[in-house]
């Protein structure tokens, strides 16, 4: 698959049905493969360097979430398809789970968010079998103990799809580490996917989304942790896309 030069990476070019299908594809080969979804604040993040480039360096997919990015392709007359947002792809990924008989297991957001984003789906799509779901507590990627009990139960459910529901970079870092030791083979980080599916946040009104204003509806819904992000980090974007511009 050949991938197409984007700002600061590189990235797939699909639709949303072609994306699913080299999700399928992956899961087949079972070779602890993974998916990111960059989007604005990843491309500002990826930008300072450090440990996220390495977890692109070796991503399996790479899927564009943001209406701004898609206009910033457009502005490079390199247009990308599709806009795929882990909350878009991840009920879609569920809905095919379901008709081919793929596992999966949920591990994020706070406690019984993923337990009730998994109860939720299941009603949605019956044949769905989420073999399990775990939220760990506050700073457990720093706790020996619990990492192991992670790794041991994921390992123990074998599902062929793990959503990791985190944030940005923390839910990347993990996969990035420990996907040789689960021996999934696909996972993905989602960040508020499990959020939505659970109903603990509401999704931005279609409209909103398709018109690129998913930041507005989200800082409405939590001011103290995503206005900083949205209002004044996300707003480098605006010099990245004028640089990578250049660089063209």
């Amino acid at each position: 698959m050949a991938r197409m030069k984007f700002m600061n990476i590189e990235i797939d070019n699909l639709t949303m049905d072609k994306a699913l299908n080299a999700i399928d594809d992956l899961i087949k080969k079972n070779k602890n493969a993974y998916v990111v979804t960059p989007n604005v604040d990843h491309i500002v993040q990826l930008e300072a360097g450090g440990e996220l480039c390495e977890v692109y360096k070796s991503a399996d997919l790479i899927l564009t979430d943001g209406k701004p990015l898609l206009w910033i392709a457009k502005w490079y007359g390199t247009p990308i398809k599709e806009k795929i947002s882990g909350s878009d792809l991840f009920p879609r990924l569920c809905e095919m789970a379901a008709n081919k008989g793929y596992t999966m297991f949920f591990l994020g957001a706070a406690e019984g968010v993923a337990a009730k984003a998994a109860e939720n789906l299941m009603k949605r799509y019956p044949r769905l079998n989420v073999v399990g779901t775990y939220s760990p507590p506050y700073g457990f990627e720093k706790n020996k103990m619990e990492m192991k009990k992670i790794i041991t139960m994921i390992k123990e459910k074998r599902p062929h799809i793990l959503i990791v529901g985190l944030g940005c970079p923390k839910q990347e870092k993990f996969i990035l580490h420990n996907r040789k030791m689960l021996g999934v083979p696909i996972s993905l980080g989602l960040g508020a996917s499990l959020d939505f599916e659970a109903g603990n946040i509401k999704r931005c009104p279609k409209w909103m989304a398709e018109h690129g204003l998913e930041w507005l509806f989200r800082i409405t819904q939590d001011p103290k942790r995503l206005a900083k992000r949205y209002l004044v980090d996300d707003v480098k974007i605006i010099g990245l896309a004028i640089k990578y511009k250049k660089v063209k």
